[in-house]
């Protein structure tokens, strides 16, 4: 058993944990996957009572530092953007994971030691309520594929039955622990309060706010804007080699694919229904990108917002994060009509400029617009 003079700085990758300690003025580095086993095996190699630092890398840090403070080590979890700039000072230009490691053992060495705190009960169990939704609905998306495709083929209908009523049974499980993790947030001031404000962003239901409080809630609240970008894999990763070789720009997708997968079926029903969302992701649109690429820029900013708002605890409001878009499409329209253009001037399919402009940013607008004049 180690005394509290070990000190240890462990930087956390996705499988990896490197470690680096000192005890007694000898340096030791050690690597450790990072898992179950691998965590007891850092917890024997640092001992009860030693100080630990490291980076708050999402979920990737969470339940290593979790079993960390279980096995009575005192553990600090600082900010990538303190670690960096820490690292910097120290004349450090390299990055490797020895590099980050060692680093992170000189900052418990030599800053003001703030102890972790383990994330209240509620959130963790509101985590897992959120995992366990999600596994849920996929296997029942899963078992509705299975029933089309036998439909399709014509299989035993006694087969067909057994498949509709499995599906009817998980989604009523669904439903009991989406009740359930709807107890565990209101039993708790704060998720209740995160809770409301997810369901008043736009493409936003009930479970997706239960899903998305449930990603969210565990992480460091200091996180910036582009940390929790990151942390989604919805950063942008540039590929080049040489002078030959240069791919299309795509995101990292290093990162949470949950979080992902909630925030594409948000922007898909932003775009829907909300008209400040229709108009950034129309106007990326008119610039060239692809549909996939604009949908992701629309799953950015709500992300944007949505950290935001979590963190200062307002209301989300939509017109503010696609300002921009609403103020343009504003101008715009102001402009075409300072024009008075004739309603049937000569234009591509017969339509005024308004109207093509509507149609292109805004085509259910312009649907609605058509349907009342042939109407009249």
């Amino acid at each position: 058993m180690q005394s509290r003079t070990t000190r240890c700085g462990i930087d956390v990758a996705a499988k990896k944990l490197f470690a680096t300690r000192r005890r007694g003025g000898e340096i030791e580095r050690q690597e450790f996957a990072n898992d179950a086993a691998g965590h007891k095996a850092v917890l024997k190699w640092t001992g009860r009572g030693a100080r630990v630092c490291m980076e708050a890398t999402g979920v990737y840090h969470l339940q290593l530092a979790m079993a960390l403070r279980a096995g009575g080590v005192d553990v600090m979890v600082i900010n990538p953007r303190v670690a960096k700039d820490f690292a910097r000072s120290l004349g450090k230009r390299s990055k490797t994971d020895k590099v980050d490691a060692d680093a992170l053992l000189e900052y418990v060495d030599r800053m003001d030691f703030v102890a972790w705190e383990v994330p209240r009960e509620a959130v963790l169990e509101l985590r897992e309520h959120g995992r366990r939704i999600g596994e849920l609905v996929q296997t029942c998306v899963e078992e509705k594929n299975r029933a089309h495709a036998k439909r399709s083929s014509r299989i035993s209908a006694a087969i067909l039955k057994d498949v509709y009523a499995h599906i009817a049974q998980i989604e009523k499980r669904i439903a009991q622990i989406d009740t359930s993790a709807m107890n565990v947030i209101r039993s708790d001031r704060e998720l209740l309060e995160q809770y409301e404000i997810l369901v008043g962003v736009p493409g936003v239901g009930r479970r997706s706010a239960i899903l998305l409080l449930s990603e969210l809630a565990v992480l460091d609240r200091t996180m910036t804007v582009k940390q929790i970008v990151a942390y989604a894999g919805l950063d942008p990763r540039t590929y080049e080699s040489g002078t030959s070789v240069e791919k299309a720009p795509r995101i990292s997708r290093r990162g949470s694919a949950r979080l992902r997968a909630i925030l594409y079926m948000n922007a898909l029903s932003a775009v829907r229904h909300d008209r400040g969302a229709r108009l950034f992701h129309g106007g990326l649109i008119l610039r060239g990108k692809k549909g996939k690429q604009a949908l992701v820029a629309v799953m950015r900013k709500l992300l944007h917002g949505i950290w935001i708002a979590l963190q200062r605890r307002i209301a989300f409001d939509a017109s503010v994060l696609f300002g921009a878009s609403l103020a343009q499409a504003e101008s715009i329209d102001s402009a075409v009509a300072a024009s008075q253009p004739e309603p049937r001037q000569a234009h591509r399919n017969g339509r005024s400029a308004a109207e093509e402009l509507r149609q292109q940013l805004e085509p259910a607008g312009a649907e609605a617009t058509r349907r009342r004049r042939k109407a009249a």
